[in-house]
């Protein structure tokens, strides 16, 4: 179970600036994988889902990632906090064995993990070596298709299954080297997957966020100027935050955006639409 949820921490401001606004995804139900800090997407995410109603299931990445992600689960009042290393056997159908014993049902599921070998990532993608290539795919592509493959059956009432993607997935972006072509496959296999589980009333997505100062992000070279380049480049001459992507992941898991599945959802301040 998630840490004692009576001593709850002051809540975060991307809980309490839109705490207001209503709760238009509550009763839901969703699990959130990709927390490693306060300023990491999947946090933002799942706090604007929580502050829309939502209850949250956290993952955290292993015993040393879980002193940092604990707090931050009762900061958000979350319901269920569980290890998961997608690298590991087994412990992707743990976590949802968890939900179904404990929810029976689940209504989305936000993917916002990725990950590729340093001296790969760092490298030409000519000279990528195929474990590298391989471990990539395995963390940041594959692991959607095994979560949309045990979510299947617990999104009885329907669903929507969200994954985070870059611009360099459709564009050659300096240094972003290997994560291109992985990135690229990620968002293939949001169109396949939902054309396969529309007719379970299942939505799937990629949000493509603007480079932003993740743990996550500060392994790609020269990451620094990716920044710049893109607050010089962007039509209002600024990055997005966190919790502007966990707005918009939110619109899409709550009951406003039916209408919509397979596609690629832009949340970079209008930086793709630029020469």
């Amino acid at each position: 179970m998630c840490p004692d949820r009576k001593s709850v921490d002051p809540l975060p401001k991307v809980w309490d600036e839109n705490s207001r606004v209503g709760e238009m995804l509550k009763g839901k139900r969703g699990l959130v994988i990709g927390v490693a800090n306060a300023d990491s997407i999947a946090f933002g995410c799942a706090a604007k889902l929580r502050a829309f109603g939502a209850d949250i299931a956290l993952t955290y990445l292993n015993d040393k990632a879980k002193q940092y992600v604990e707090p931050l689960a009762r900061q958000i009042d979350a319901a269920l906090l569980m290890p998961l290393d997608v690298a590991q056997p087994g412990q992707m159908k743990a976590v949802f064995d968890r939900i179904r014993e404990e929810w029976g049902v689940l209504d989305f599921v936000i993917h916002s993990i990725a990950f590729a070998p340093r001296d790969d990532l760092h490298g030409r993608v000519v000279d990528c070596s195929q474990a590298g290539f391989l471990q990539a795919m395995q963390v940041s592509c594959h692991s959607f298709i095994e979560m949309a493959h045990y979510a299947e059956g617990l999104m009885k009432n329907g669903g929507t299954l969200i994954t985070m993607t870059y611009y360099g997935a459709d564009k050659v972006v300096g240094n972003y080297n290997l994560m291109g072509p992985v990135k690229a496959a990620l968002e293939a296999s949001v169109r396949y997957l939902a054309g396969e589980l529309g007719e379970r009333r299942i939505r799937v997505f990629a949000v493509s966020p603007g480079p932003l100062k993740t743990r996550a992000a500060s392994g790609i070279a020269h990451f620094d100027e990716l920044i710049d380049m893109a607050v010089t480049r962007a039509p209002g001459h600024r990055l997005v935050g966190i919790d502007e992507i966990g707005r918009v992941v939110a619109f899409l898991a709550g009951g406003a955006s039916s209408g919509m599945t397979g596609d690629v959802i832009y949340v970079d301040a209008g930086l793709h639409i630029m020469a």
